[in-house]
């Protein structure tokens, strides 16, 4: 019984370290898909297979939010009239330092892409089939209104990708306000704040429908995190 008891107890601690190891990761994971904050919102694409030419274009749009489920943090996006992506989960792991995606097609194939970020260009890379083919996504941030996303694909027989097409994104509407300036800001990421929330009669910004969720599960935890980002900010500009 006391072996039994010991063995026990240690699974419980092994079940603890792993639960804060979890929660750990997650304003780290957070922090690194800030950067794409500018991402958040509605999108107007046009898709080209060849740069410069409208033969076989199509338009498509799209919609990013953040996702703060029991999953862990994430950007999720949805696209509509798509030829090449129909939804999207990136992620960070901050063991590997790694952003991860998971994409599903529009004839529901689902995909695992890895990569990281340089100089505003994520690059997310498959594994290759059973095939042989591979994949790659390039997303770059160009500013607060326009982002390429450019599609690859290497088959077994060859060295190097190749285009399959290049998706250019605009803005769908204006944007309400952008980080920084002394304009809104969204109180959970730090983004531009364009939806209002209150609590306790005061009056906060979120930047999507993810973000409210949030803030309405934990205002007061959300508040006092934004606080201390604030306050972190500050002492470096000190």
């Amino acid at each position: 019984m006391v072996n039994q008891n010991r063995i026990l107890s240690l699974f419980c601690f092994a079940g603890i370290l792993t639960a804060v190891a979890v929660i750990a990761d997650e304003p780290a994971a957070q922090k690194s898909l800030e950067q794409f904050n500018s991402l958040i919102g509605e999108w107007r694409g046009i898709g080209q297979p060849r740069r410069g030419s409208n033969a076989g274009a199509w338009k498509q749009t799209g919609k990013w939010v953040w996702d703060f489920s029991n999953d862990g943090v994430a950007l999720q996006y949805e696209v509509t009239d798509g030829q090449l992506e129909h939804t999207g989960r990136l992620t960070f792991d901050p063991e590997t330092s790694l952003y991860l995606l998971d994409m599903t097609t529009p004839d529901e194939q689902t995909r695992k892409y890895q990569g990281d970020l340089v100089n505003d260009k994520l690059t997310l890379e498959t594994s290759p089939d059973a095939e042989g083919t591979a994949h790659r996504i390039t997303l770059t941030l160009l500013n607060e209104n326009r982002t390429l996303v450019l599609h690859e694909q290497k088959e077994a027989s060859q060295q190097r990708f190749f285009r399959v097409a290049e998706i250019g994104y605009t803005r769908a509407g204006v944007r309400l306000a952008k980080p920084g300036g002394g304009q809104p800001e969204c109180i959970v990421t730090g983004g531009a704040g364009t939806i209002e929330v209150t609590y306790k009669g005061k009056t906060y910004y979120v930047c999507c429908s993810g973000c409210k969720q949030a803030f309405e599960d934990d205002p007061e935890g959300i508040i006092a995190e934004a606080l201390k980002r604030r306050n972190q900010q500050q002492s470096k500009d000190n």
